[in-house]
Order: C-alpha cells, then structure tokens, then sequence
C-alpha cells in the first residue's frame, strides 16, 4: 500500500472516469494497474460508456450490480477471454454518473487526482469547456480547479481542429493528455501487451508506479530478442 502523503487520508482515491469512446481494455488494464499498486479507486462510468462496455464485452454495466460488473470487466483480457486476471476491487468505490452530489463533485473530497480513459472527443469538448454535465466532467473540472493531476487519453482518429483545440486548452490548463496510441518497441505479441502499453504511459502520467510495458533501455533490437 502506497505511504499516506501530506493533506491526504488514510483512503485518498485516484477517480478513474470512463467515457464513451471505444477502448474500454485500456480502462480495465489501467484499473487493474492502480489496483495493483495498492491504490484506491474512485469509479465514474458515463452513460454511453455503458452501451460501449456492452458492445466490446457483452457486458452490462449496472449501478445496482455494479461490483458483479465490475469483476466480470476486469477479469477479460483484451482478447475477450474471460477470466484472464482476477481483480480483488475491495479498494474500488462506484459513484453513478448521474450523482452531481457525489463526493468527487466538491473539491473538499480528498482525491490524488483523476485519469479519464478513454476519453470521447465529448467528453474532451465537456471537460475543456468546464460544462460539467455529468459526474465524469464535473469531476475533472474539480480536479483542474484544484490543481491536481488530471490525465486524459484520448482515443479517436483521425481530430479534427475543435478537438485539438480542445485538447491544447486542457494542457494549458494543466493536464496531461495521452493518446491512446500503443509503441511497439516494449516487443509486443499479444493484443494485451499493447493495451497494458498504453495504460502504463497513463499510470506514468500519473506517477503511479506499475511493470506493466518494458520500458525503452537504449538497446536497438532489444525488443526482438527478450520479448515482453
């Protein structure tokens, strides 16, 4: 478990915010990695995240079931095969994105930060503008008024001028935004390997420590002869 930092309590969650857009593996394998480094999780998952979920899994994403869901989610690899991990979500608390009374709607709520992915060109508009619709944009406007760690990975292509607007109003404002875009150069063999990729650069945005990629050592080649 993580040591308690200055101003922090004995639980000061990372919020993890899950919008619409396709790639709802990166969102488990950086759940799994926060998880795993003994880091509390603060949970948004967006209306149209849900209908995305249930389209890349056949999973059903219910507030009412939501730890059932939840452990089913985290447990497929990226390759849809389930139980691939078996997550302990004892540390994850869910909040529904409908709940603008919710802790992480106030900036008196302890938080470390907060980690949207993927993260819909939507919800990039929503955020960057501070229109704070739902839960999930709400949320992230509280973090950047408070001046924490905000990362947003964004994945859709190709962006159009508005959403890179958007993009550089949210990294002057302070955010770290990380595209969802996989290096090869960890040797990736397996769908997995380039998913963990992506979420480790997001967990590295956020200095939260993990071994999730092989990380670049200066070797040309190196990925062709040790592998991932």
């Amino acid at each position: 478990m993580n040591p308690v930092k200055p101003g922090e309590t004995p639980r000061t969650p990372w919020i993890v915010g899950v919008s619409g857009a396709s790639g709802t593996p990166y969102a488990a394998a950086v759940l799994r990695g926060l998880l795993d480094a003994g880091e509390s999780v603060d949970l948004v998952v967006s209306r149209a995240s849900r209908l995305t979920l249930l389209d890349e899994t056949g999973i059903s994403f219910r507030d009412a079931h939501w730890q059932d869901d939840l452990r089913e989610w985290l447990a497929l690899g990226a390759d849809g095969k389930p139980g691939a991990f078996a997550p302990d979500i004892d540390a994850v608390r869910h909040w529904s994105a409908g709940d603008l009374a919710a802790g992480p709607s106030s900036g008196s709520y302890p938080a470390k930060g907060m980690l949207i992915v993927p993260a819909s060109t939507a919800c990039v508009a929503g955020v960057a503008l501070g229109l704070s619709k739902d839960l999930l944009q709400r949320a992230a406007s509280v973090t950047l008024k408070e001046r924490r760690r905000l990362v947003v990975s964004v994945r859709e292509t190709p962006l159009n001028g508005q959403t890179l607007r958007h993009l550089v109003t949210l990294d002057d404002l302070g955010a770290a935004v990380v595209p969802a875009s996989p290096g090869f150069y960890a040797g990736a063999t397996h769908i997995q390997d380039l998913v963990d990729f992506v979420a480790g650069r997001v967990l590295d945005a956020a200095g939260v420590e993990h071994d999730l990629y092989r990380r670049w050592q200066g070797d040309l080649g190196g990925s062709r002869t040790t592998g991932n």
